[in-house]
């Protein structure tokens, strides 16, 4: 089954499903290999002899966030290149996201973007093949979403 490229614009809505947040703002960037969500308190746990990823999405500035400490077996370290050319190792973690209606895997990078005006970033791996990005446009999935609701 060939899959349908959406157009999106340069900013959106999306729904993180796993966390309970539903229209979190979004950047689209092209320049971005990785995508990126903002969290706080990420650090490494053990519990029954296994190494978790604990972490909550968000900090307190931000009016969605829920003291809600998140908690996954399956995680990664990754280096991340900033545009400033500064390298730095993030830890990643799979999840799902949902666009335009459809509901699709992501890998993100756990960054403290709450100095950034969007809590999450979708790099150029999540939208190859999905998505043409249009910078003229904005919030297509988001008005697709609620003129359909």
């Amino acid at each position: 089954m060939k899959r349908t490229v959406r157009t999106i614009g340069s900013v959106d809505k999306l729904d993180l499903p796993f966390f309970g947040i539903e229209d979190l703002d979004c950047k689209i960037d092209t320049g971005a290999d990785t995508s990126s969500l903002h969290c706080s308190k990420v650090r490494v746990v053990e519990k029954d002899g296994k190494e978790y990823l604990k972490f909550r999405v968000l900090d307190k500035k931000h009016p969605q966030f829920s003291k809600v400490d998140q908690l996954v077996s399956d995680f990664r370290e990754k280096t991340v290149r900033s545009s400033n050319g500064e390298s730095e190792i993030r830890y990643a973690i799979r999840t799902k996201v949902v666009l335009f209606g459809r509901t699709e895997s992501i890998t993100f990078t756990l960054a403290d973007r709450g100095k950034m005006k969007f809590p999450v970033l979708l790099g150029k791996r999540f939208l190859k093949h999905k998505f043409l990005v249009d910078v003229a446009q904005n919030d297509l999935s988001y008005t697709e979403k609620v003129s359909a609701g």
